[in-house]
């Protein structure tokens, strides 16, 4: 079943607010990371200290490269909006479920076919070293 009007409205406004919730993050993350940087890279008293600032650096690069990730997702959404193909599943062209939308507005796929995606393009469990 299509969305209804109600409900496209409701999606569209929960991607604006995240979206700007996600705008913010990004500038905070990039300040930190800057901050974090040129603690690392200046008068840093002894050696565990800068292993602690290089961990913390590199874990704030993470917390950026995941929001700026999910800005990208809901830049899609806004622009599948805009386009009229917001809601449908880009591998069978079937309706996504209001339900599945409002858990992740960002969501390309319908159930099925993430489930499916995930299963061939997941990566292999276990350790990654």
């Amino acid at each position: 079943m299509a969305l209804t009007p109600q409900q496209t409205q409701k999606l569209q406004t929960a991607i604006e607010q995240r979206r700007q919730v996600l705008l913010a993050e990004v500038r905070e993350d990039r300040e930190r990371v800057r901050r974090d940087q040129e603690d690392l890279f200046g008068n840093v008293p002894d050696p565990g200290d800068a292993s602690v600032a290089a961990l913390i650096a590199d874990l704030d690069k993470a917390d950026l490269g995941r929001d700026v990730s999910e800005l990208r997702e809901l830049e899609t959404a806004r622009a599948r909006l805009a386009e009229g193909t917001y809601g449908i599943c880009i591998d069978c062209g079937r309706d996504i479920g209001f339900e599945r939308l409002q858990a992740n507005p960002a969501a390309l796929r319908c159930i099925k076919d993430q489930t499916l995606y995930e299963t061939t393009h997941g990566r292999a469990s276990g350790p990654s070293l």
